[in-house]
């Protein structure tokens, strides 16, 4: 049709941040997931499963990331971290035994065993969705569980970050291994936006979105003072003068550019993997 392009869109929009706000919800009702998208992705991680159980049968496989807070586009990839006592991570080992079920692509199998946490790289050769795996890493989860809090309180807060999402995917800058923004240190972006954004409207269903989407551009992209300010989630929200922060860094590093504090871990910047933070 006309809007080939946008297939979101199902009407002319108004002017202005209405018609923004208008756009906005049909692209999240467009984009975001379907029961049996959800369906389908849960027998990925079955598939998947039913391998490690064979390997491990008391192992425990939990998901986090976007599948588990229900805020992933249809290119995102589901994360999954496998519990369990060994000598040394059986990286190769499950790699080996996903290979022999042809649960993933021949080719799409890549174990990372430099990475900071080591994990397996895999493609579902039935639907071709992406599945990172890692072994005994309870942060994820924790994360998860605090997404989906930060999301109870803020209604509006799916609607940025799927957009955001979006925006980052279709310039490249959603990878945090190449420098981008990870979704977490997104999340807790829009969170902080949100909480130090004097605004009564912010905790109001029929928000304007549109609004909110300018205002989260023009503090994070012309106001926001990144040399000497950091983020903090915690206790409300607040910044934090960034030499400050150095004296308790966990590992000695000085802050990075963009330094967003993890409200699990107080010393760990979340924010250090995007180097190209100012190419965002």
């Amino acid at each position: 049709g006309v809007y080939s392009g946008t297939p979101w869109k199902r009407r002319n929009y108004n002017q202005g941040v209405v018609g923004l706000h208008e756009e906005i919800s049909d692209f999240y009702e467009y984009m975001s997931p379907r029961p049996e998208e959800e369906k389908m992705r849960m027998e990925v991680v079955n598939r998947i499963e039913s391998v490690i159980k064979e390997l491990w049968p008391s192992a425990d496989v939990q998901i986090f990331g976007s599948f588990k807070t229900g805020l992933y586009l249809p290119t995102s990839d589901i994360d999954l971290v496998v519990f369990g006592k060994w000598e040394n991570l059986p990286l190769w080992t499950l790699e080996e035994a996903l290979r022999k079920h042809k649960v993933a692509d021949e080719d799409s199998v890549k174990v990372l065993d430099k990475a900071t946490v080591p994990i397996i790289k895999l493609t579902d050769s039935f639907t071709e969705v992406k599945v990172d795996i890692s072994f005994n890493v309870q942060n994820g989860v924790r994360a998860a569980d605090l997404i989906k809090d930060f999301t109870k309180k803020y209604p509006v807060l799916p609607y940025l970050v799927l957009v955001l999402k979006q925006f980052l995917l279709q310039r490249d800058l959603n990878e945090v291994f190449t420098g981008g923004i990870g979704s977490y240190s997104l999340f807790l972006m829009a969170v902080s936006f949100l909480q130090l954004h004097p605004r009564e409207d912010a905790c109001i269903p029929n928000t304007n979105y549109g609004v909110l989407l300018i205002e989260f551009f023009e503090l994070y992209g012309r106001h926001f003072n990144y040399l000497k300010t950091g983020i903090r989630i915690k206790d409300g929200g607040s910044y934090v003068a960034k030499d400050e922060v150095q004296k308790n860094m966990l590992d000695g590093y000085r802050p990075s550019m963009l330094y967003i504090e993890d409200p699990l871990q107080p010393g760990n910047d979340v924010g250090r993997s995007s180097y190209g933070a100012m190419q965002v």
